[in-house]
């Protein structure tokens, strides 16, 4: 059950715009985007922006959902692997990539795999990242700029997965296989 605030159809103002902006493009307002709103406009609007600017870098579709599989695996969020399983089959995973990018095994594309291992360190590693994993992730064919432009994917999933560990967001999606 959730913990914090969540208007549905009962938001007014801006946040009644984001969440008509919101169901015209999904087909509803995910709970999760729900509680952010409604207890947050700015950041629901923030997160929004964050995520449209996401879709401008360096990294694909394929990448920047195995960077959130990968990063809701490590933080236990089961609302956002149940939301970027579906959303990684959007963007044209398989049912066994999305399973190896949460779960850092070879997923049969080395690069994506690559990228699982390098967010999935990142993600869990209190203090620098060791220097042989940088290496091994620009070895792989990354640039300097797709290692700031995952860093910039993993703190947008992080904001969602903290708020749904914190509120006990309930899952609106199918939920994720284990």
């Amino acid at each position: 059950m959730s913990r914090l605030n969540a208007l549905g159809a009962n938001a007014t103002g801006r946040t009644a715009e984001l969440f008509t902006a919101i169901k015209s493009k999904l087909g509803k307002v995910p709970n999760a985007y729900d509680t952010i709103g409604s207890n947050s406009p700015v950041a629901l609007e923030a997160l929004l922006n964050f995520d449209a600017k996401l879709a401008d870098t360096s990294l694909s579709k394929k990448e920047i959902e195995v960077i959130k599989l990968a990063v809701s695996e490590v933080s236990g969020c089961d609302y956002c692997l149940a939301a970027h399983t579906l959303m990684g089959k959007v963007a044209g995973l398989s049912p066994d990539a999305i399973l190896a990018a949460r779960k850092g095994n070879p997923g049969g594309d080395a690069k994506l795999d690559a990228l699982s291992t390098f967010v999935r360190e990142v993600a869990g590693t209190r203090g620098t990242v060791p220097q042989p994993v940088v290496d091994a992730f620009k070895a792989a064919g990354y640039t300097d700029a797709q290692v700031v432009d995952t860093i910039f994917a993993i703190t947008s999933i992080t904001f969602t997965n903290l708020l749904n560990r914190i509120n006990d967001t309930v899952v609106d999606f199918p939920k994720a296989p284990a």
